[in-house]
């Protein structure tokens, strides 16, 4: 199963990640276990410096930024 995961503290911008990856979901018709990662600890061991950041199965494809659902799209 794809492994969707969602660093951040919990921000507006990380909210709006959540919500376009579920909608890139949605739209390729993919099933994904969807999580937030909130530690600052955990984040930060995975050089994550700027949040939001978006993992697909364990590598991170993004920080810093809310991609829109066409994005992510192409990186599922």
């Amino acid at each position: 199963m794809l492994k969707v995961e969602i660093l951040g503290t919990g921000c507006k911008k990380c909210h709006q990640l959540e919500a376009n990856v579920q909608e890139a979901l949605t739209t390729l018709k993919l099933d994904a276990e969807v999580t937030q990662i909130t530690d600052p600890i955990a984040i930060a061991q995975r050089g994550v410096m700027k949040t939001p950041a978006l993992a697909i199965n364990g590598k991170v494809v993004s920080k810093g930024q809310v991609l829109p659902p066409d994005q992510i799209q192409k990186l599922l």
